[in-house]
């Protein structure tokens, strides 16, 4: 059995990303959740090459960063990715951008799965930028690749979506104004039972475990 380091559910966004990936691969692993801190962990850091989550060790493979473990899971599960050149290239292409980018977004509103009432917050001009620019890609992707499903590039839930589910639960949380088509799509994915089961998971985590500067955005 490998394992999977991951921090806290409630507000680790990229080790949701990987736990996704993992879950979607089927991989058998053993999951270990790490609190996350106000500042460096050093249980984190200890356990991981890179001193970050989510960090992946399945069948002699260490694997960090999320997108690099999404890859990873795709080599298991090809589907992971679109069939179609061209739209696993857009696939590819997003997944990136998101991995790379949006930094404005991150800071401004960080993930809370445990809040519901951050309307209105963390909406710096840059933010909402980005938050154009998601919506954009989403409408642009859908309206390409999505056909009859409810997903990016379909009926089903790949990489590209894992790579945007954290995003999906920052605009659940602080709700800023979308498309109809964006918020057609955040209602997917929530609904998605891993996500489901992540939410859920998080909902069980020890109050010791809540951080001021991720409950406290203004």
């Amino acid at each position: 059995m490998g394992k999977l380091v991951i921090g806290t559910r409630r507000y680790s966004s990229w080790s949701l990303r990987g736990w996704l990936a993992v879950q979607l691969a089927g991989l058998d692993v053993a999951v270990q959740v790490l609190p996350i801190g106000e500042g460096p962990s050093a249980a984190i850091t200890g356990a991981t090459p890179a001193g970050l989550v989510p960090y992946l060790e399945h069948e002699g493979a260490r694997v960090w960063e999320s997108l690099s473990i999404c890859e990873y899971c795709a080599e298991i599960n090809p589907a992971l990715w679109p069939a179609d050149r061209v739209a696993r290239a857009e696939a590819r292409s997003l997944a990136a951008e998101m991995h790379a980018g949006f930094r404005a977004l991150r800071m401004a509103m960080p993930m809370n799965l445990g809040r519901d009432d951050f309307a209105g917050r963390g909406r710096t001009p840059e933010a909402l930028s980005d938050i154009a620019r998601i919506d954009r890609l989403w409408q642009d992707t859908r309206a390409r690749f999505g056909g009859d499903g409810e997903f990016l590039f379909g009926a089903s839930f790949g990489n590209a979506d894992v790579m945007f589910a954290p995003v999906v639960a920052r605009l659940l949380t602080y709700r800023p104004d979308l498309s109809a088509v964006s918020q057609a799509y955040c209602s997917a994915v929530r609904r998605h039972p891993l996500v489901s089961a992540w939410y859920d998971a998080a909902s069980e985590e020890p109050s010791a475990w809540l951080l001021t500067k991720y409950e406290s955005v203004t």
